[in-house]
């Protein structure tokens, strides 16, 4: 048996599949069937480590981006996506699989394209409220679709609308649980004081760490900050943070991090009693699982589609404040954050509706129809 994974490179698409890859593995193992191949076509891997340590082959499959703007790169990338198109075809060729299972994004489409042409069966998941183009195209010949909100559902043409399921959003294992044992002490975090938690994405977010450093002080004042920055903005935000607080007698309750491992955010997700973050699907429904309340600052949707969606279908809920990048300011943060600090009643109502809105079976439902789609192709 051998499943082929594909996917755009963010975290957000990338981190479902080794969600479904590692409750394949538990299937598989449970049942005693004979472990299926694995292979992540893609323009990059993303995480190796995690690739390895699932058992999943990368192989690079270029593939260019269509910009939702004017732009010279749109006609060279067509190009990039063309050569993509033919690796992919060379590629599903040879591995021949019994299924590829695809989280959408630029970099998914030579390979379902590929698997369109060569007949194979294909899985989709999409993650947002409001789908994105690759997941769109591949609608059309998928075997099945799954989604995680109701909403996006009504994106798809009528036609395909038997074969669409909600599954919610796949979350990795390590991240099922939380490590409260010990995580102050692990992050050296001051006793006694509330604890915020600023996600800015995978890549990190310039905007929202140039509002957190301009109202630092004051939110130094009430709790701890355990700030992930992004892996190319730390040094910069940490110049920034060591000039801001050279006097200030707080400084040692801010935490800036350029990227939280899967260890990190199991221990900060115990003890953070606010979570800010942008509006990926995947950090809306980590949110869900640990219960938090949060403030959403999706990416402005002239850059992505489906943020803004997200965070509004969470708010909805009442587990979320959503906070558009162009209203953000120093003040509007801080105060919503202290808003819902002080008032603990606030807290726990948002905490609470955050409950019901992930699927904690989302990864495994995935694994099973896909197993299931494998063995009667092979």
């Amino acid at each position: 048996m051998t499943i082929v994974f594909t996917g755009g490179g963010t975290g957000g698409h990338f981190y479902p599949i080794i969600a479904i890859a590692e409750a394949i593995t538990d299937i598989v193992r449970e049942k005693r069937l004979i472990a299926p191949k694995m292979y992540y076509l893609a323009p990059n891997a993303f995480d190796e480590k995690a690739l390895f340590e699932n058992g999943i082959v990368h192989i690079k499959i270029p593939a260019g981006k269509v910009r939702r703007y004017a732009s010279i790169k749109n006609v060279t990338d067509s190009f990039l996506t063309l050569i993509g198109l033919i690796t992919a075809i060379a590629a599903l060729f040879r591995l021949y699989p019994d299924v590829v299972v695809s989280k959408g994004g630029y970099g998914s489409v030579p390979t379902i394209l590929a698997a369109r042409l060569l007949r194979i069966p294909v899985v989709i998941h999409e993650s947002d409220a409001k789908p994105g183009r690759a997941n769109l195209l591949a609608a059309k010949f998928a075997q099945k679709i799954a989604i995680s909100f109701e909403s996006a559902g009504a994106y798809f043409p009528k036609e395909v609308q038997s074969k669409i399921a909600r599954t919610g959003i796949p979350i990795r294992k390590a991240l099922m649980r939380v490590e409260a044992e010990g995580a102050r002490q692990y992050l050296g975090l001051e006793k006694d004081i509330p604890t915020v938690l600023i996600l800015g994405g995978s890549q990190g977010s310039v905007r929202i760490n140039e509002t957190v450093l301009s109202c630092l002080t004051r939110l130094l004042s009430i709790a701890n900050i355990i700030h992930q920055t992004g892996q190319a903005n730390f040094k910069d935000v940490q110049s920034v943070a060591n000039v801001i607080l050279s006097e200030d007698p707080q400084a040692a309750r801010y935490h800036p991090i350029n990227y939280l491992s899967e260890t990190s955010l199991q221990r900060v997700a115990s003890i953070a009693d606010i979570v800010i973050s942008r509006g990926g699907a995947n950090s809306i429904a980590e949110i869900g699982l640990w219960r938090k309340p949060a403030i959403l600052i999706p990416i402005p949707e002239s850059i992505s589609h489906d943020q803004r969606s997200n965070a509004y279908s969470f708010a909805k809920t009442g587990a979320a404040i959503v906070i558009d990048e162009e209203n953000l300011n120093p003040h509007i943060l801080a105060s919503e954050i202290e808003r819902i600090l002080h008032n603990p009643e606030l807290s726990k109502r948002m905490g609470a509706a955050a409950e019901g809105f992930t699927d904690p079976d989302a990864a495994r439902v995935l694994a099973n129809e896909v197993l299931n789609i494998a063995v009667s192709h092979e």
